[in-house]
């Protein structure tokens, strides 16, 4: 499997929450960003030439009964003990040794879970267990993943453009960029992360308590 991360991050609680607001404009570029990958994963299940999620490793997850009009989802083992699971509504992403993190679609909040692997796939928001008050040592925990995850999403559009090359992702976004949407260029959705990353450690503390979000 080649999307794995590059680096981890061990957020020490000192050092990541120090920050007393993110402004509304660091908000709504991420939101946008999280947004428009969430919507490449999709083109990336629609591919033409076969659905790249299955061909890099993901499992293919069908909806139940109850919830037979949503599309399916997919997930994928990671090595250490780790997994993300991709959804329309969002992503999660968990690691044995801390536990698991929610990041919604369109609140860019990360919600932190003690479960680093779900029981059931995530068809509604209440699928996803969280803890409303974590411990520092768990708002520690909560800030490692998110950079895991945003780390892994790097690694994966890196790879996109490396094994399918940059006009396969600006075919992706045809749709996607109307003229009213925030859109990040496909060259630029790599360095996107890899800027977010940088960003989030350094503001996590006042990201999760972003009045914007309440």
């Amino acid at each position: 499997m080649s999307h794995r991360l590059r680096r981890e991050r061990r957020v020490d609680v000192d050092e990541a929450f120090q920050v007393d607001h993110v402004e509304p404009t660091f908000i709504e570029g991420a939101v946008a960003l999280l947004s428009q990958q969430v919507w490449c994963w999709g083109q990336d299940v629609l591919r033409p030439e076969g659905n790249w999620l299955i061909e890099t490793g993901f499992d293919r997850i069908e909806p139940p009964t109850e919830h037979e009009h949503r599309h399916s989802h997919y997930s994928l083992d990671l090595p250490r003990k780790r997994c993300v699971v991709p959804c329309g509504f969002g992503v999660f992403y968990g690691d044995l040794r801390w536990g698991g993190v929610f990041l919604p679609r369109f609140e860019f909040k990360p919600t932190y879970t003690v479960v680093s692997k779900l029981r059931r796939p995530p068809w509604t928001a209440s699928d996803i267990p969280t803890i409303p008050s974590p411990t520092d040592v768990q708002r520690s925990y909560c800030a490692s993943l998110t950079l895991g995850l945003i780390d892994w999403i790097q690694s994966y559009e890196a790879t996109i453009v490396e094994r399918l090359g940059v006009e396969y992702r600006r075919s992706t976004l045809v749709k996607w960029d109307d003229g009213e949407r925030l859109s990040t260029p496909a060259e630029e959705m790599a360095s996107a992360w890899q800027s977010l990353a940088r960003r989030v450690a350094a503001n996590f503390d006042a990201l999760q308590r972003n009045p914007s979000h309440e």
